[in-house]
């Protein structure tokens, strides 16, 4: 499946152009058509990879209907990652990463005044958790990034490590929270990949890690860009595009409201 991305690549040097790099966590190759030009727009096509057949990776990329005491938010909670709707309408949710300690992107629809636990949930392949973090809420709803701590061990090569972030509608946790889950699995890239990136300026980067197949690294250099250009409004057409493009047009306008 392949999702499309707009984006905008400004260069006085040589461009990439056309890219297109096969995504596959063991074999990554690489396609490359090279155009020069001064300013020049680059559609990028998301290569979503298939998920591991088994087990599945099931979970859920929205936070669902009203839980218990939860009320019910629109839009609802949402986990800011690439989904695929099965025949029993179930979904697997999973995405790859290069980094050793990723960032993870969520909607959060809760107001400043929620009082309530928001816990993210990190788990291994054995399901042991390996790190837990409350989060601290924004002054309004929008979208959020959890990262790990870098003196936190990093997640192993090859490795499928499943992911929450849960809303407790209850101090005491008594009550079914709403959640979402995902799973996420690290990589490497080949080394004239890896190379192209070193070079490469970050919404090039953007590109290579978008046609790679690679999530994490594409919504955060995205997102990160945004907040740096909060008033550039290709990016914001860009942020839409992406999100958009996974199937999250419901929260594709939403404000990025982590620091």
């Amino acid at each position: 499946m392949k999702l499309t991305l707009a984006l905008a690549v400004s260069c006085t040097s040589v461009l990439l152009g056309q890219t297109s790099i096969i995504a596959d966590p063991g074999n990554f190759k690489q396609l490359i058509n090279t155009k020069s030009s001064n300013t020049t727009i680059t559609t990028v096509n998301f290569n979503v990879p298939t998920p591991p057949p088994e087990p599945p990776p099931g979970g859920r990329v929205l936070g669902g209907a009203k839980r218990g005491t939860c009320p019910a938010f629109k839009p609802e909670l949402t986990a800011l990652v690439p989904f695929i709707k099965k025949a029993d309408s179930s979904e697997d949710v999973w995405g790859l990463t290069t980094a050793a300690r990723p960032t993870f992107w969520f909607y959060l629809p809760l107001p400043k005044s929620w009082s309530n636990p928001v816990v993210f949930t990190l788990q291994d392949e054995a399901s042991n958790p390996i790190y837990q973090t409350a989060i601290a809420l924004p002054d309004q709803p929008g979208v959020i990034s959890v990262s790990l701590p870098k003196n936190d061990a990093p997640l192993e090569l090859n490795k499928q490590y499943r992911w929450f972030l849960s809303v407790y509608c209850d101090p005491e946790k008594q009550s079914p929270p709403i959640y979402v889950e995902g799973v996420i699995q690290r990589v490497n890239l080949n080394q004239a990949i890896a190379q192209q990136l070193e070079k490469a300026k970050p919404q090039q980067q953007l590109a290579i890690y978008a046609q790679n197949g690679i999530w994490y690294e594409t919504v955060t250099i995205l997102a990160q860009l945004r907040q740096k250009n909060p008033n550039d409004s290709k990016l914001q057409a860009q942020w839409q595009n992406l999100i958009t493009s996974i199937g999250l047009s419901n929260v594709a306008t939403q404000p990025i409201v982590s620091q």
